[in-house]
């Protein structure tokens, strides 16, 4: 399976926590608009830059969704860092923050005792339609080495505190109190969410006991997999990115691109030789293109300002010369019952002096061009290939960019009248001689690629 990586970027999120405190978080972004939104209430002992919250995060915005991972840490804490874990409710604080400023989460992940914590959280998150957790306790009796002696100091004393390399965690009663409040064989019988479970067997922390009562006590649909020589804390690069990409294969059964891409699907067939283009939402220049019962997306390289999510404008118009000079003479040779086995077209699209071109009446400043390269197969005579080749220039599409076009645009207001046309002007005719701003040339792609 081939792994198509995408640039996905990173915000800084503050929210209010269930006490009123303000927490801080990341938001991990994909380049194109998110299918979906996730929570990721990451390990405990971790902060929000560690590699193994950014690793599965990025994965996840490489398959479509959007992800929330935040460690209860609180805007412009104490040096070194504290997370405070004070309140369960902190969840469904940051749910809340998801669902007011962008779109409810439909899939809660947890990591350690996060994932104790979005166990007991689902049932409040009715549009979250996905759980997973990694190295999450059943109980918090079966929590062992350093987070062992914080819970219990903290069962004790109502609060305990640990140093943990350049930061601290802080952990209260009330917070394991909401963990035991009900029992976890209730909480995943009633999850009623698909459960994935994914737990180390050398968990030094929490033992792989836990994973196996967790998939037992759960309804179907679940899964449970093994991180074979991963440790609690993911801290091996190769097992923080293993258990990315099966989080983020699993996770698009249920809340991928599919389901998006279907609802886009499903708008009507358009008639022929109708066309509509709309902005998509996603970056400053994509659009998404409907063509008859097609879905097209034209967009401009990163370098111009875009995402790259699609060929640019003048990508497309390239590849409809391209796709159409193919046909016709796929046609011809069928026609003339010649042997012409395969055909491919090569385009490239540039800005020349005119006055380099020799047939264009044109002879100041620039014009557009296209070198277009015909590769014939099959054992096709000399002669053969040279009418197919002069047939290029047959091609429907050729033609209409060779000839007087006239394109007239028309403003749809809601109005129930004909629109009048807004400009009636051929698109051949001289372009206006004002000096160059802005509004003359306000797409990149007039660079002139292809």
């Amino acid at each position: 399976m081939r792994v198509i990586e995408m640039e996905t970027r990173t915000e800084r999120v503050i929210f209010q926590g269930a006490g009123g405190r303000r927490l801080e978080a990341r938001l991990e972004l994909p380049a194109r608009r998110p299918v979906a939104y996730a929570l990721f209430a990451h390990c405990f002992t971790c902060g929000g830059d560690v590699f193994p919250a950014r690793a599965i995060s990025q994965a996840l915005a490489e398959h479509g969704l959007a992800v929330l991972r935040f460690d209860f840490t609180e805007e412009g804490g104490t040096t070194p860092t504290t997370h405070d874990f004070s309140d369960v409710e902190d969840v469904l604080a940051a749910v809340a923050h998801l669902r007011t400023t962008r779109e409810a989460p439909r899939l809660l992940i947890g990591h350690s005792l996060g994932g104790t914590a979005v166990l007991h959280a689902a049932g409040e998150v009715p549009e979250a339609r996905a759980v997973a957790t990694i190295g999450a306790p059943y109980e918090l009796g079966e929590v062992h080495g350093l987070l062992a002696p914080v819970l219990k100091q903290a069962r004790e004393r109502g609060e305990a505190r640990v140093e943990l390399g350049e930061g601290a965690m802080r952990i209260s009663r009330s917070f394991l109190d909401a963990l035991t409040e009900s029992p976890m064989e209730e909480v995943l019988q009633r999850l009623g969410r698909a459960l994935l479970v994914l737990h180390a067997p050398g968990d030094g922390v929490v033992g792989m006991r836990s994973a196996q009562r967790i998939y037992e006590a759960a309804r179907q649909p679940k899964s449970l997999l093994a991180l074979e020589g991963a440790d609690h804390l993911l801290s091996r690069p190769e097992d923080a990115r293993f258990a990315a990409a099966v989080l983020g294969a699993w996770a698009g059964r249920y809340v991928g691109s599919r389901e998006v891409e279907a609802q886009r699907e499903a708008g009507p067939e358009l008639s022929q030789g109708i066309v509509e283009v709309h902005e998509a939402g996603e970056g400053f220049f994509a659009q998404d293109i409907r063509v008859g019962r097609h879905r097209l997306r034209a967009d401009e390289p990163t370098a111009y300002g875009g995402e790259d999510t699609g060929p640019s404008p003048y990508g497309l118009l390239a590849a409809a010369l391209g796709a159409c000079t193919a046909m016709t003479l796929r046609v011809y040779a069928r026609n003339k019952g010649w042997p012409l086995e395969h055909v491919s077209v090569r385009l490239r699209h540039s800005k020349v002096h005119a006055e380099d071109c020799q047939n264009c009446e044109t002879k100041e400043g620039k014009v557009d061009r296209i070198d277009r390269t015909v590769t014939l197969e099959g054992p096709l005579s000399a002669e053969q290939r040279q009418r197919l080749v002069q047939m290029a220039d047959r091609c429907p599409v050729h033609r209409t960019m060779e000839s007087e076009i006239d394109v007239q645009t028309f403003l749809d207001d809601g109005a129930t009248t004909s629109p009048s046309p807004s400009n009636t002007t051929p698109s051949n005719t001289t372009p206006s001689t004002s000096p160059p701003t802005s509004d003359n040339n306000p797409s990149p792609s007039g660079r002139g690629t292809g």
